[in-house]
C-alpha cells in the first residue's frame, strides 16, 4: 500500500483554454531578405555609448523597407557581434535540423536527456534567441544592444544595476523615435537577456506591448548565485566569460562611431568586473557577497507592475528552475496576457521537440504569434492558449490548465524514519518516507564523502550538455546517492500527481559552527532507477524564515522563504539540535503506480553548490535527528493523476 494522505480528485474540472499542441497562424513571409546596420551608436544620458545591431526586413535587392514597423529589442552582456556573425552557422543548423529530428527519436522514458538536447535544434529555439528570421520576414525590426561595459559598448559593466535598467528605458525610447519604428515595441531574450526584459517591463516604458522571456529568473540570487545561502560554481565561470567577451569589440563599429578612445579608457580602468569580490568570497566567510545585499531589491524585476503581455518559458531542470511558476503567479495580468510554458528541459534546450505532432508549436512560431496578437492586434487565438502549459515529469505528457499548482492538489505531510525499506542499499542510509511518525529515536550521520561527478544536479549546472553522456547524468541518480541519507516511500497504489512546491522540515545537529543540507526529490521506478524531480538546499545559519512571504496552505508550510541577509543569520551551536525548513522548487510530476517517492539528503551538491574554503572550514560533522517528539517531514501538494488528466483535457 502507498503511504496514506494522497486522495483522488473530488470533482473533475472543466478547461476553457486550448491544448498544448494548438497551432497558431503566423501568415506568409512578406520579406525574403534582411538588412543589418552593425554598430549603431545609442548615446545614454550620462554620455555612455551603447552599440546596437539593427536587423530590418529588406526588398529583393537588399534595400531595407521604408515603412515603419514594430521593433523587438534584446539587451545582452554576451557580445551581440558574435551572435550576429554566427548567423550563417545558425542558418546551416536550421537546414540540417529536420534531418536530426528524423534520426533522433524522442526519449522513451519521457525524461530530459541527450536525445532532447539534440532535438532542440529543430524546435525553433535558435531562431527565437537571435534576430529572428521568422519575425523579420513578417514585418518586425530587431534591435540587439550590448549592455554598458560589454561587447562594443562603452562604460563599465554594472550587472543588472539601476543604471543598466535606466539604459534599457533610454534604449526603448530611442528606438521609438527612429523612422523605421512605428512606436510599438516588444522585448525578448534568453537567460540574462530575459531578466533584462522583465526588469524593463516592470517599469512600464511607453510603447512596450509584449515580452517573450526564455529561461529567465525571478530572483537570480535565490535561484542560482546564492541558493540557500551557498555560492554557486556557475558564478566565477560566468564572470570569467562575460569579462572575456567584453574585450572582443567590433573594431569597425568603434571607429565609425568615434567611440574607440572611450572604449579603451573604460576597459583599461575596469579590466575585470568583480574580481576582488571573487577572491573575497573564497577567503572570508563573512564577505558581503555571502549574503543578499541591500541593493538586491532594486535588481529584481517588479513583476507585479508589468502591464505588457508576458510569456514565461522555463525548464524543470533549468538553472533558474525555481522561477517560471513563481513569475507566472506574480504577474498581475489577465489570463492569456500572461502565459507560462515549462518543459522537461535544461538551460540551453528550451523548445526541444517543439513542432512535433503532440508537442507545442515551434518556439519561434509561438513567439511570432504572441507578438502578432499583443503588438499588432492580430486575432490568431493565442490569448486562449494555456495559460499554464507544462510537461509532466514521469510521463512526458503535455497538459494545459488555468492555474498552477493543480487546483485540486491538496497538502500532505509524510514523515521521515530510519526504518529500512531495502530499496537503497547503494546509499549511506536507507530510511522510510511515510504517513506515520516512527516511535524510535535515531541519529543518522551524513558521511563526509564527495558526490560523484555524474549526477542530474551536475547536468543542471552544466546546462544539460552532459545528458549526452548517459543515464547517470539525467534519468538515474543512484550513483549520486552514495553519500546520501535517503528516505523512500512504499510503492504508489495508483498514479499520483505532484504539483507545486515542497518543504522539507528537518531536526538536525552539527559539531561545527555551520552545516549545509542539499536535497533532491526523486521518482523511483520498480527497476530502482531514481529520476530527480526537483531540489533544494540550505545552510543552517541561513535558516531564518520570512513569515510574511512564506507560503502556507491549510496551516502547512509549503514554500519557505529565507531572507539570506547578514542581519538574519542564525547561530549554530555545536552539539545543540536545531530545526530548519528547506524550500524545494516547484514541480509537476506523475508517480506511476508501483513507483516510489524518495528524498535524498547530502552535505554537498557539487557542482550545483560551492562551499568556499572560508565557509567549508566552519562545517564538521552533521546529522539528522529522527525524534518522535520533534519529527521531520516532507510537506507537498498531490492529487490523483488519472482524475487530474481528465480535468486538464
Amino acid at each position: 500500500m502507498a503511504p496514506s494522505g494522497v486522495s483522488p480528485l473530488s470533482q473533475p474540472r472543466e478547461r476553457t483554454g486550448l491544448p498544448p499542441n494548438a497551432r497558431f497562424g503566423i501568415g506568409p513571409r512578406r520579406y525574403r531578405r534582411i538588412h543589418v546596420d552593425r554598430g549603431v551608436a545609442i548615446r545614454m544620458s550620462d554620455g555612455t555609448i551603447l552599440s546596437a545591431d539593427i536587423t530590418r526586413p529588406a526588398h529583393r535587392r537588399g534595400r531595407p523597407v521604408t515603412e515603419p514597423l514594430p521593433a523587438i529589442i534584446t539587451l545582452t552582456p554576451y557580445n551581440k557581434t558574435l551572435l550576429t556573425r554566427a548567423n550563417p552557422l545558425i542558418d546551416l543548423v536550421g537546414v540540417a535540423a529536420p534531418l536530426v529530428d528524423r534520426l533522433v527519436a524522442p526519449s522513451a522514458s519521457g525524461r530530459a536527456g541527450g536525445r532532447e538536447m539534440l532535438r532542440a535544434l529543430s524546435g525553433g529555439t535558435l531562431d527565437a534567441v537571435r534576430a529572428s528570421r521568422t519575425l523579420i520576414a513578417r514585418g518586425y525590426v530587431h534591435v540587439n544592444v550590448d549592455v554598458r561595459g560589454t561587447g562594443t559598448s562603452t562604460g563599465r559593466m554594472q550587472i543588472m544595476s539601476d543604471r543598466e535598467q535606466q539604459d534599457a528605458l533610454e534604449v526603448l525610447s530611442w528606438v521609438r523615435e527612429q523612422p523605421w519604428c512605428d512606436g510599438d515595441l516588444g522585448m525578448t531574450g534568453i537567460s540574462y537577456l530575459a531578466i533584462s526584459a522583465l526588469q524593463a517591463a516592470g517599469k512600464r516604458p511607453a510603447g512596450l506591448k509584449a515580452v517573450f522571456a526564455l529561461v529567465g529568473s525571478e530572483d537570480p540570487n535565490k535561484d542560482l548565485t546564492l541558493t540557500g545561502g551557498v555560492q554557486s560554481v556557475f558564478t566565477p565561470f560566468w564572470l570569467l566569460a562575460v569579462n572575456g567577451l567584453k574585450w572582443l569589440p567590433s573594431a569597425p563599429g568603434l571607429i565609425r562611431t568615434g567611440a574607440a578612445p572611450r572604449y579603451l579608457y573604460d576597459r583599461i580602468t575596469s579590466p575585470v568586473t568583480r574580481l576582488g569580490s571573487l577572491f573575497g568570497v573564497l577567503l572570508d566567510a563573512e564577505h558581503p557577497e555571502h549574503f543578499i545585499q541591500p541593493d538586491a531589491e532594486s535588481r529584481r524585476a517588479r513583476i507585479e507592475d508589468i502591464s505588457a503581455a508576458t510569456w514565461i518559458h522555463g525548464g524543470w531542470h533549468d538553472v533558474f528552475d525555481r522561477s517560471p511558476t513563481r513569475l507566472f503567479g506574480r504577474l498581475a495580468l489577465s489570463s492569456g496576457a500572461k502565459q507560462v510554458v515549462v518543459d522537461d528541459g535544461f538551460h540551453i534546450n528550451p523548445g526541444s521537440g517543439f513542432g512535433a505532432l503532440d508537442n507545442p508549436q515551434r518556439l519561434d512560431q509561438l513567439q511570432c504569434a504572441f507578438f502578432d496578437h499583443w503588438i499588432k492586434g492580430i486575432d490568431n487565438g493565442i490569448e486562449d492558449y494555456g495559460p499554464v502549459t507544462v510537461r509532466q515529469l514521469g510521463t512526458g505528457a503535455w497538459v494545459s490548465r488555468q492555474q498552477f499548482p493543480h487546483p485540486d492538489a491538496r497538502v500532505h505531510r509524510w514523515y521521515l524514519s530510519a526504518e529500512a525499506t531495502g530499496t537503497a542499499s547503494h546509499a549511506a542510509a536507507d530510511g522510510t518516507l511515510g504517513g506515520e511518525i516512527n516511535a524510535r529515536a535515531t541519529r543518522l550521520a551524513l558521511p563526509r564523502r564527495r558526490l560523484p561527478l555524474p549526477s542530474q544536479s551536475g547536468s543542471l549546472m552544466l546546462m544539460g550538455v552532459t545528458t549526452l553522456l548517459g543515464d547517470s547524468w539525467t534519468s538515474d541518480d543512484r550513483a549520486a546517492q552514495g553519500p546520501a541519507v535517503v528516505f523512500t516511500s512504499a510503492p504508489m497504489t495508483a498514479d499520483t500527481l505532484l504539483s507545486g512546491a515542497m518543504n522539507l522540515h528537518l531536526r538536525v545537529v552539527a559539531t561545527g559552527a555551520d552545516a549545509f543540507w542539499a536535497v533532491t526529490v526523486c521518482d523511483v521506478a520498480p527497476s530502482g532507477a531514481a529520476a530527480v524531480l526537483t531540489r533544494g538546499a540550505l545552510l543552517s545559519s541561513r535558516r531564518a524564515l520570512d513569515e510574511d512571504i512564506s507560503l502556507y496552505i491549510d496551516g502547512e508550510l509549503i514554500a519557505a522563504e529565507h531572507p539570506l541577509t547578514a542581519d538574519s543569520v542564525c547561530a549554530v551551536e555545536p552539539g545543540v539540535p536545531h530545526e530548519l525548513d528547506i524550500d524545494i522548487n516547484a514541480t509537476e510530476a506523475v508517480l506511476r503506480a508501483g513507483h516510489r517517492l524518495r528524498v535524498a539528503v547530502t552535505r554537498t551538491s557539487w557542482p550545483r553548490h560551492f562551499l568556499t574554503p572560508a565557509v567549508g572550514r566552519k562545517i564538521k560533522e552533521q546529522s539528522i535527528l529522527l525524534d518522535p517528539r520533534h519529527p521531520s517531514w516532507l510537506s507537498f501538494l498531490a492529487v490523483d493523476a488519472t482524475a487530474a488528466e481528465s480535468a486538464a483535457g
